[in-house]
């Protein structure tokens, strides 16, 4: 068995468990419109309770660094598995990916089904959430930051049509080498790219934020985005701050883990989530300010790595 591209077949292990690594993870993956259906599927599932899914613990391994445990179950699909995602900040200074990890599924009978490298999965399945919560407003698109993220989320939004993307970044290269990236891989999307961060986001209805966890000078203010845009933080409250925040709405892809996580990673003072994604997905957007914050559900993983399963069976 060959991957699609003509590239070496899963390797078995014991047990004729396949593993599959990064590169055979990104030939296996849906399409992006696939991804986003699927995620859409899970902000609801993860809304209405039909899924099993515990807030990610996690341990800190360097400064800045820490890695998670992240459950997750949807009995009715039959979907069992879990994702180790480990986050080295160190490892930019000796060239290595900053996002790494495993994930490992298990059938019905608790049995180990696959396990495969976590970096494509997750920056996929981080983007492809941020693509099922662009139904929420179909306004124009903001990015900040230059990194992993800004492409995956660049894919997506090409996959949706919603071009044109505005994305803004500190250094100039890095936009440039964005720039390079897209024009080789989304070349129907048209990017524009800035140094100016209040010209990025004057015209944006929807700004996406992709800036590193714990940044403290980059939080925007009530008047730098229109008093109703949608913001779509990764980054938990590095833009999308306590202050911001409380003059709209805020909901999480799973309301019990933005809870268990907000005193530590958005501070004590930091609006409670009033509901789920998956709410607003099925009821609509209210007037005003929404913040709809994206942890990075366990449950999102499981459901995308069954899709990889699935096409590594086949």
């Amino acid at each position: 068995m060959r991957a699609p591209d003509g590239s070496a077949a899963p390797r078995d292990t014991v047990g004729g468990v396949i593993h599959l690594d990064d590169a055979q993870v990104s030939t296996l993956l849906p399409t992006p419109l696939e991804q986003v259906a699927l995620m859409r599927e899970t902000l609801l599932a993860l809304a209405d309770g039909s899924a099993s899914v515990t807030p990610k613990s996690q341990v800190v391994h360097e400064p800045g660094g820490f890695a998670n445990a992240m459950p997750a179950a949807w009995p009715s699909r039959g979907l069992l598995g879990i994702k180790w995602v480990t986050v080295t900040p160190s490892n930019r200074e000796h060239g290595r990916e900053m996002i790494g990890g495993l994930m490992v599924l298990s059938s019905a009978d608790g049995s180990t089904r696959a396990t495969m490298d976590a970096a494509e999965l997750t920056a996929h399945r981080t983007a492809a959430v941020t693509g099922a919560s662009l139904a929420l407003d179909d306004r124009s698109i903001t990015f900040l930051g230059t990194g992993v993220q800004a492409r995956s989320h660049a894919r997506v939004i090409a996959a949706l049509d919603r071009g044109p993307l505005t994305v803004w970044g500190r250094r100039r290269e890095a936009l440039e080498e964005l720039t390079a990236w897209c024009a080789e891989h989304t070349p129907s999307l048209e990017l524009r790219t800035t140094t100016d961060r209040a010209e990025a986001l004057a015209s944006a209805g929807v700004v996406i934020s992709g800036l590193p966890i714990g940044l403290s000078d980059q939080a925007l203010r009530p008047g730098e985005v229109a008093a109703d845009a949608t913001l779509l933080p990764l980054d938990y409250a590095s833009v999308a701050g306590c202050q911001i925040s409380r003059t709209g709405t805020v909901v999480a892809d799973d309301p019990a883990q933005f809870e268990s996580l907000r005193p530590l990673k958005h501070g004590a003072d930091y609006p409670r989530a009033s509901g789920a994604t998956g709410d607003l997905l099925r009821t609509g957007r209210p007037d005003g300010l929404v913040v709809a914050q994206n942890l990075g559900s366990g449950l999102g993983d499981v459901v995308l790595a069954d899709a990889v399963a699935r096409a590594a069976r086949a």
